[in-house]
Formats: structure tokens, C-alpha cells, sequence
């Protein structure tokens, strides 16, 4: 399963897809003759309002063979190691920013 599948499932129960939108009846058609002059507003039919179902949420998925759930752990895991990498690589880069800016403002207090 990929990882913005397995977000996208997460963030699928918090929030749900917005509500569809109200159905607008089409305007009547204008019949004037040359001699009627007067305009008519269309008239619309007032609009039923109808509870909006949110979708039902798919069942659970059946229980996995033991090897499936191995395989699929063992993928997990390297997905959250890669993660993981990635956000020790970005701290590494900020924690050098912040020494980098805190020499230059020692400098600075200096002259």
C-alpha cells in the first residue's frame, strides 16, 4: 500500500469529502411576442432539501496470511526508515542554520 494511500485513508475519517452540490432546475424559456412588452421573471420551483449522506466508509478488509502481513510490515517499515532519513536531514540542515546565524549575530554584537 503506498504511503499517500495509507495518509489519504487517515485523513478520509477527520475529513470528509465537502457535500454535493444543490441541483438547479434549468430557467423557463422567455416567450414574447412583439406586442408583449412586459418581462417576466422565471419562476422557479422551490428547492427540496435533501439531507446530505456522506459516503459510507469501506468495510474492513479481510484478515491477512500471516506472510501478507510480514510483507506488507516489512514495507512499512522501510517507508517510515526513508521518513525518518529525510527528517533527520532536514533537522541536521536547520540545526546548522541556527549555529550559522548565531555566529553571524556574535559577530555582529562584536563590532
Amino acid at each position: 500500500m503506498h504511503r499517500w494511500y495509507r495518509r489519504f485513508l487517515r485523513w478520509w475519517y477527520f475529513f470528509p469529502p465537502p457535500p454535493m452540490p444543490m441541483f438547479m432546475p434549468p430557467q423557463q424559456a422567455q416567450q414574447s411576442t412583439p406586442q408583449q412588452q412586459t418581462t417576466q421573471q422565471p419562476q422557479y420551483s422551490p428547492q427540496p432539501q435533501y439531507p446530505y449522506m456522506y459516503p459510507m466508509i469501506p468495510p474492513p478488509p479481510p484478515p491477512m496470511s500471516p506472510e501478507e502481513e510480514l510483507e506488507m510490515l516489512e514495507e512499512y517499515k522501510r517507508a517510515l526508515e526513508e521518513e525518518l532519513r529525510d527528517i533527520q536531514e532536514e533537522l541536521e540542515s536547520v540545526r546548522a542554520r541556527i549555529e550559522e546565524l548565531r555566529k553571524l549575530i556574535e559577530q555582529q554584537r562584536g563590532k
